[in-house]
């Protein structure tokens, strides 16, 4: 595809065609799961970053570098806009990734390299699509939790510690707070997420644990 790197108006409006088409793929992957940024952002992504490329190569002959070198920093405000923490982590970052390696992508378009552009799609929908599986079994045996525990008081500490090493939990205490009648105690469980069931199950009928919360 060495032709398309002749930026004559007919390879700038196919090459465009190609970033809209590359930024549907993508988008229609984050669409399909529900993501903060879906089919017409990563479309306007790949398009806008495409155009940029080419105006950069039409207008800035001399240095076209920088004008390409801008859109990597307006990617890295738009990337910061859809990360936001949740309860216990940080959402939204595979969502930024995606959206800066979606700009690379329609970069490569604009410039005229058109297998990068396609093998770049490629792996980032292997990516997003396949690794997800090994994802989840990789949490699914490496669970972290945080666990608020009330108990009576600092002698049932230890009582809780034990109970979490039976389960093959391991446990880093967090906080203490104490209050008028009970001791409230924040542990990170780490372990896996079947023993994280288990323990629930054995914390509903332990009389020493008073409440708990996660």
């Amino acid at each position: 595809m060495e032709f398309l790197q002749d930026h004559s108006v007919q390879n700038e409006l196919l090459l465009i065609l190609i970033s809209v088409i590359l930024g549907l793929m993508i988008g229609a992957e984050r669409e399909y799961r529900n993501k903060s940024a879906g089919l017409r952002t990563f479309i306007l992504v790949c398009f806008g970053s495409c155009l940029f490329t080419i105006l950069s190569i039409r207008i800035g002959v001399e240095n076209p570098d920088r004008l390409a070198a801008n859109i990597i920093t307006g990617i890295g405000f738009l990337g910061a806009g859809v990360i936001f923490k949740g309860d216990n982590k940080i959402d939204g970052i595979t969502t930024a990734t995606t959206i800066w390696a979606t700009a690379s992508i329609g970069m490569a378009v604009g410039s005229g390299y058109v297998y990068l552009s396609l093998v770049g799609t490629a792996l980032v929908l292997l990516i997003l699509s396949a690794l997800i599986y090994l994802q989840e079994f990789i949490d699914n045996r490496h669970k972290i939790r945080e666990y608020r525990i009330v108990v009576s008081g600092q002698e049932d500490i230890k009582y809780c510690e034990k109970v979490f090493e039976d389960h093959h939990l391991k446990h880093l205490l967090i906080k203490l707070q104490y209050t008028r009648d009970n001791l409230a105690v924040t542990w990170k469980l780490t372990g896996d997420n079947k023993d994280h069931d288990k323990i629930i199950q054995s914390m509903i009928n332990d009389p020493k644990i008073i409440a708990y919360q996660f």
